[in-house]
């Protein structure tokens, strides 16, 4: 098992491993923008991060604040042991059609009643997905959905040996 050494975070950044166990969500008042097609699918200034420790943030946008063609309810979900069950959907836009590239949280805990009925958006999966402007990378892994930026530094948990981290 790789052994995590955490990089040194420069001022302005966060380090993941000064994030809290068990995770917790938090109001943000970035910019948050997500585009797929050529679209913009989602965008908001009233989103809510949740944060974990060796994890990059995962972003959560107000229902009002993602067009509302473009999710079709997906089979299947998961569970989170501080977030709940997710429920999935499947993202369209014209001819594109991403596979359970987003989620949702319809009862949450209730320490993360701030993201009820919130879509996550797995970055991979779009054409762009933006923190203040800032295009982020995936969380690697496949199953993790955070964004990275500049702001945050790691390793994040998703590269390989990291499952008990």
């Amino acid at each position: 098992m790789i052994r995590p050494t955490p990089e040194q975070a420069a001022p302005g950044q966060e380090s993941v491993w000064d994030f809290p166990r068990p995770a917790i969500a938090q109001p943000t008042a970035a910019h948050l923008v997500v585009l797929l097609a050529g679209r913009t699918i989602a965008e908001t200034r009233r989103g809510v991060r949740t944060i974990e420790t060796s994890h990059p943030p995962t972003y959560y946008f107000p229902p009002a604040d993602v067009a509302p063609d473009v999710l079709r309810p997906a089979g299947g979900g998961s569970f989170c042991e501080w977030k709940g069950s997710a429920v999935y959907f499947d993202v369209v836009v014209g001819d594109r059609f991403l596979p359970r590239a987003a989620w949702s949280y319809p009862d949450p805990s209730p320490s993360f009643a701030a993201i009820r009925d919130h879509v996550a958006f797995y970055a991979t999966d779009m054409e762009g997905c933006f923190v203040d402007g800032e295009c982020v990378v995936p969380q690697p892994g496949g199953f993790y959905g955070g964004w990275i930026t500049s702001a945050v530094v790691g390793p994040f948990k998703g590269i390989p040996g990291s499952r008990f981290w």
